[in-house]
């Protein structure tokens, strides 16, 4: 990996060495040497397992597609089949691809096809020889997908679900799913608070992590994780008042990435989640985060979606208008865990 970051330098020259003071400046106008931006559109990342690939969408209901990352390449991975556009692409255990879209799509009530009511799972096979198949059920926004094994974790309604994929002959199908809790189930402050699935743990596929949000003004939101063979919940996040969403995990499984509020907690008497950056939680239980981007130190941008890689090296995530709907993103951004190491107390 460490030829990836030369290779990275070398396909896009980098401005700047920190992040600017200035909120009167984009955050991609003085970008620190630690960040690199691979695309130009898109958003909702996913690393290959090789980290030498990233897979993202175009844009909500949109095509899905590839950027291999020395070159800085781009190909379609849905162009060879009509379709209604896609909300999330996650790459399968095998290199399969898993995605979420409806089945039809209208351009005057579009937000339709992002509901739970429509949008389907699909598999798509990483040959790129045929569309994807529906693997039957329906799912509230990202599902979760192992990075070992064939299983994934989704939510529909106030119920999460958890299955796994078996292939069938040539043809996937979905196997063994079943219900593991819903929202009813979970401990204060989140009980009956709406649910979404994230990542299982690497270190122990018995974990689930998912977030659920709410609260009295419906901007709060808690990373909770749950143990599937001792059917318990812990709340790792525990901050009151704050909005705080799990994202990607650090394969050692000690931390995770969330979006968070917690720098502007309360902009201007608002109590909201669209001042996001992006932030290190610590998965002890101890609610200690440590912040990753600044993005939102000009609060017309926000960055979010991050995605660790497999060897825990490298963070892809979005950038975006403050102002944006939750999930778009108008461009994809690798920071360098290592170098940020190094002048993450020099801001």
């Amino acid at each position: 990996m460490n030829k990836l970051y030369i290779a990275l330098l070398i396909f896009v020259a980098l401005p700047g060495s920190l992040l600017s003071q200035d909120t009167n400046k984009s955050p991609l106008e003085d970008l620190p040497d630690y960040i690199t931006q691979i695309t130009y559109f898109g958003e909702r990342a996913d690393w290959s397992h090789d980290g030498e690939r990233i897979l993202f969408i175009e844009k909500t209901f949109g095509d899905v597609f590839e950027v291999e990352i020395t070159t800085g390449i781009i190909q379609p991975m849905t162009h060879h089949f009509f379709h209604e556009g896609f909300v999330r692409a996650l790459y399968l255990a095998n290199g399969d691809i898993l995605l979420s879209g409806a089945r039809e799509f209208d351009s005057k009530n579009p937000w339709k096809s992002r509901d739970a009511r429509n949008a389907e799972l699909w598999v798509l096979k990483k040959d790129l020889k045929s569309p994807p198949v529906p693997l039957g059920v329906h799912c509230k926004e990202g599902p979760a997908v192992s990075r070992t094994k064939m299983n994934i974790a989704w939510a529909l309604g106030t119920t999460i679900y958890k299955g796994e994929i078996d292939y069938d002959g040539e043809k996937p199908k979905l196997k063994n799913w079943k219900p593991l809790f819903t929202a009813g189930d979970l401990p204060t402050p989140a009980k009956g608070w709406d649910l979404e699935t994230q990542n299982f743990n690497p270190k122990n596929e018995n974990e689930l992590f998912f977030y659920a949000f709410g609260g009295q003004f419906g901007f709060q939101a808690e990373v909770l994780g749950y143990d599937m063979e001792e059917k318990e919940f812990t709340n790792y996040s525990n901050s009151k008042d704050t909005y705080d969403e799990a994202e990607g995990i650090f394969p050692d499984g000690l931390s995770m990435l969330i979006e968070s509020n917690r720098h502007r907690a309360n902009y201007k008497g608002m109590k909201e989640f669209l001042t996001l950056d992006i932030y290190k939680l610590k998965l002890d239980e101890s609610g200690d985060v440590e912040r990753i981007t600044y993005f939102n130190d000009n609060p017309e941008y926000k960055a979010s979606n991050p995605v660790v890689s497999d060897d825990g090296r490298y963070m892809a995530f979005q950038y975006a208008h403050a102002a944006d709907a939750a999930g778009k993103g108008r461009g994809i951004l690798i920071l360098d865990f290592k170098a940020w190491e190094k002048k993450k107390g020099k801001r």
